[in-house]
């Protein structure tokens, strides 16, 4: 299934004044833009919102999963299997990343430019979100990724222990709930340790007794961070 030059649906937050921000912000497996958004003023009791940062919601189209024995999902790419031990899906990691630079794209022609924007996201989205940006939109202020990890091997890994021969990279900031499903905690400490050695300036934030899900506490320090990163 060819998922090149597909125009990805978003659901945008519009800032309150002028717009001199973006951030981008991809969901979960199985979720849609629509849905994060929901779950995210839910737990906040309102929108993510700012004065001048556009906040935006993309949907992953629908595609065979391969861990759900090839049912249709929205999904940002395919893994062989939910495990860090083998091989990335890279050729729908790759076509999903040109999709999403397409979004980056239409900010750049709304007059904000790559340093002006964050790029994050929960779970499979953060995972996505460290692809689009480590290899292709290392000019980007920020990544954020909530519940996430990447697998041992990663390209992402490489890409940014080449682009830190000529830094800045963005900042990183991850965040984990200790209860996630076990060993997947694990693998978003092991992921921001690898990260980091390999030159990205990260910072790692356990939540206690979280468990695969976004709360309150988590969702106030993203939207400080992001604040902190795209203040004028």
């Amino acid at each position: 299934m060819n998922m090149a030059a597909v125009k990805l649906q978003t659901s945008v937050v519009s800032q309150a004044g002028k717009h001199t921000a973006s951030v981008i912000f991809l969901h979960g497996s199985g979720d849609t833009g629509p849905g994060l958004r929901r779950w995210v003023y839910d737990v906040l009791g309102q929108n993510l919102a700012f004065e001048n940062i556009r906040v935006i919601y993309p949907t992953a189209p629908a595609r065979p999963y391969t861990p759900m024995r090839g049912a249709q999902s929205h999904v940002w790419f395919d893994r062989h299997k939910i495990s860090q031990d083998c091989p990335e899906h890279l050729e729908s990691i790759d076509s999903m990343c040109e999709n999403l630079s397409a979004i980056v794209q239409e900010e750049i022609r709304a007059g904000i430019p790559k340093h002006r924007m964050l790029i994050g996201g929960f779970s499979m989205g953060g995972a996505m979100a460290l692809h689009l940006v480590c290899r292709y939109h290392q000019d980007v202020a920020g990544i954020f990724a909530l519940s996430s990890f990447l697998n041992k091997d990663s390209v992402v890994y490489q890409a940014v222990e080449d682009a830190s021969q000529c830094p800045p990279l963005p900042e990183l900031l991850q965040c984990h709930g200790t209860a996630d499903e076990l060993v997947f905690h694990r693998w978003g400490e092991e992921t921001n340790s690898l990260l980091k050695k390999a030159g990205l300036n990260t910072s790692f934030h356990s939540i206690p007794d979280l468990n695969h899900q976004l709360c309150r506490q988590e969702l106030e320090l993203l939207r400080s961070w992001i604040l902190k990163k795209l203040s004028l």
